[in-house]
Formats: C-alpha cells, structure tokens, sequence
C-alpha cells in the first residue's frame, strides 16, 4: 500500500535522457514529466512501481522558466508523444544538447560540444510527421496516453505534429477501424501522395509509396532516385529527414567509385541507393523480408540479405571500405561493433536515434581501435525527446588495422 502523498512539491534538476526533469523526495528519485530545469511544481504520481525511483507529472507550475509556453496541442500533456509542447523550440534544442553530451559522457568518455541542428530552419516543430499510427476511441484518431495504454482522442484539427494531409486522412478511415496507419510521400511537394490502412488493409492511396530527396541525391553529379516503401513500412518520418541523414553520412564518408560497402540495418536502401549512385559496390542486411524485398527493387546492382545482421555478416564481404549501420533504438550492441571492426572499414557511419545506445555502441567502437572524428546531433523529432545523431567513426591508427586483419 503506497504511503506517499498522491501529489508531490518538487524543485526539478537536470533534464535527463527521455525528456524528464529530475527531482528528489525524502532521497528518492523522481523523473517528472512536463517540467524544465529549476521550476518548482505540484507533480501529480504516475508510477511508483520501483523502490529506486518514482516518475510523476507536472500538475501545477509554482514558478516558471522563461523558456515555457503554452502546448500548442490540448491534449499534449495527457498523450504521450509529445514531452516538450511546454517548452520553446530552440530551448529543446539546448535541453535535448544537455542529454547528449551526457549521455556521451557517461557512456563513452566524449567530451562533446556540438549542437542540436534543426532540419529545416524555417520549421515551427509542428506538421512534420508523416507516418502515424492511431488506435480508435470515440470514433476519432487517437494516440496513447503516457505510460498508458488508454487512448487519447487528438484535437479536433488531428495531430499537430503529424502532416496535415495526414490528418485528413485518418479522420476518414477510423469508421469501423481499431487500428490505423498513414503515411505521406513528397510532403515537402505540393501534391503529396497518402496512403493509408486500417487494421492491415488498404483504404486509400497506394500500398508502396515513391519516397526521394527533398534536393535530390547529396552527391554532385548524382542521378535522381526514388525509393518504393511500403505505407506501413520504415522510413524515416520528418518530412526533411532523409535528406539531412543523406547528408551528413554520405558527407562524412566520402566514398570513392570502386569502393565496397556494407549497408547494415538498410530499410529499403536509402543509403545503399546514394552510395550506389557514387561508384561504390554495396551489400546490405535487413531483417525484414518485405523492406529487404524492396531494397533489392530500389538498388538493383547492390545485394541484399534478409535476416538478423549478427547472423547475416559471414555471409557478406570480409573486407570493406565503408560500413553503414542504422540499428534499432537499443543500438548494434557488443557482437555487431566486433564483426563491423573486422572487416577493416576505413570509415563507418553509425546513425542512432538513442543517444545512450550511441555511447554504449561508442565505447564498444573505442575497444576496437576505432574512434569518432565527428558526431552530429539532428532535431528530426520536435515536440519529442528523440533526436538523432551521426557519428563517423575511423580507426585510430594502422596497427588497429592490421591487428584487426589479423584477427580475421
């Protein structure tokens, strides 16, 4: 039986990695949802479940930052996909700065001091978003509350961080529905193509999309591509995403024509495509079948593998000059970090939507002799805690190499 007070008096501390403000009462930790640094608040108790902390919410602000502002959605506190609605949008870019030079800290022993960059400078943080998924309550689109698998209903208006011809399109497919995907292609175009299933089956627009650049290919000379991806399939969801990732692997790798590379955790080929598009040869893993599918449709001259990429990698090329690795959130982990060392890449790119995995998988990196010379941090969630970032990663002198070689 709890004994602690429903609502707690809090002065809040440091942000912390997943968008919470930390707090302490009678010595134990709580996580605080909807703060910001040196507020004082009435939190309202969400989870008391674990004995080393707590996580609540702000319930009344008694003294606020300057930073605060009113959510631009009505629902932003009680639904969890937005932490930051409370916060203006270039000081979530220094709080989420804050997380990431922790995190790198604490996890990898960086001392880092770059900045959040925006995707696009002249966004608001809202109407980015172009895939959702919604669950249906009170015949209306609806995403989960926090910490909770009760539905929220959104506004009136639909999502504010979602596109707005995705909005549209959600409101028309709930009837009957339990669960609802949409997905916008070309929504930085005029006409942008929507898609959209209801609980696994087509009800409008196309079942594979047609995704491109927003500036084309970020290589000079580079053909135009266009990447087939299915409407409940992965890719990347800010509208200006996979130009700034394009961008900044693409960029700090430098292929050369004649190259080999390996494209791990590859989706559809986005990277392969560019890659390709530079002379470079290109194998990759995906663990979906569908996704691998495509990407053998979208890159025709690269080869392509289905499966997990621990288990897949003795079957790709033992020698490599360019590794690309975009894991899951929980990142590539101990065993994927030693086979990508073994093939001796003369660069890696290591895109990671979880700035501890990216420490963790860092560290790991360091063991093998191979060290960040750059790590870039994008704002490619506003409203959220997420950010992505990408470091390129090079051996830190040619003995690695040569003992890595020996090794294999």
């Amino acid at each position: 039986m709890s004994t602690h007070p429903a609502v707690l008096d809090l002065e809040l501390g440091a942000i912390a990695h997943g968008g919470f403000c930390v707090a302490r009462h009678e010595g134990r930790v709580v996580f605080v949802r909807g703060g910001l640094p040196g507020e004082r608040v009435r939190a309202e108790m969400i989870d008391d479940s674990k004995a080393s902390h707590w996580f609540a919410t702000v319930s009344e602000v008694l003294r606020a930052d300057e930073h605060r502002v009113v959510p631009p959605c009505p629902v932003a506190q009680r639904c969890g996909g937005c932490d930051f609605q409370h916060v203006d949008l270039a000081f979530q870019r220094e709080l989420k700065r804050r997380v990431v030079a922790e995190q790198l800290s604490r996890g990898a022993g960086i001392d880092w001091d770059g900045v959040v960059e925006p995707a696009d400078d002249h966004e608001n943080g809202l109407g980015w978003r172009t895939r959702m998924r919604y669950g249906v309550e009170e015949d209306r689109p609806a995403l989960r509350a926090f910490r909770s698998h009760d539905l929220v209903p959104v506004p009136a208006d639909g999502c504010p961080i979602a596109h707005p011809a995705g909005r549209r399109a959600a409101e028309t497919a709930v009837a009957g529905a339990e669960q609802v995907a949409v997905a916008v292609a070309g929504a930085t175009t005029a006409e942008p193509t929507v898609g959209v299933l209801a609980d696994g089956r087509r009800v409008a627009g196309p079942v594979l999309l047609a995704e491109s650049l927003d500036h084309g290919a970020p290589l000079a000379g580079a053909q135009r591509r266009t990447w087939k991806v299915g409407a409940d399939g992965f890719w990347q969801v800010h509208t200006r995403a996979a130009t700034v990732l394009a961008e900044a692997v693409l960029g700090g790798l430098a292929p050369r024509s004649g190259e080999r590379a390996l494209d791990l955790y590859c989706g559809v080929g986005l990277f392969a495509g560019l890659l390709a598009d530079a002379g470079v040869q290109v194998e990759g893993v995906e663990i979906s079948r569908a996704a691998a599918g495509l990407a053998r449709r979208n890159v025709p001259g690269a080869r392509f593998l289905a499966g997990r990429t621990d288990r897949m990698m003795p079957k790709l090329w033992h020698r490599a000059d360019l590794v690309v690795l975009d894991p899951p959130r929980k990142g590539a982990g101990r065993k994927v970090v030693g086979q990508v060392a073994a093939v001796r890449p003369r660069a890696v790119a290591h895109v990671a939507c979880d700035p501890a995995a990216l420490a963790r998988d860092l560290s790991l990196f360091a063991e093998q002799g191979y060290r960040p010379v750059s790590i870039r941090a994008f704002d490619l969630f506003p409203m959220t805690h997420h950010i992505e970032c990408v470091a390129i990663l090079r051996a830190s002198d040619t003995a690695t190499l040569r003992a890595s070689e020996r090794q294999s």
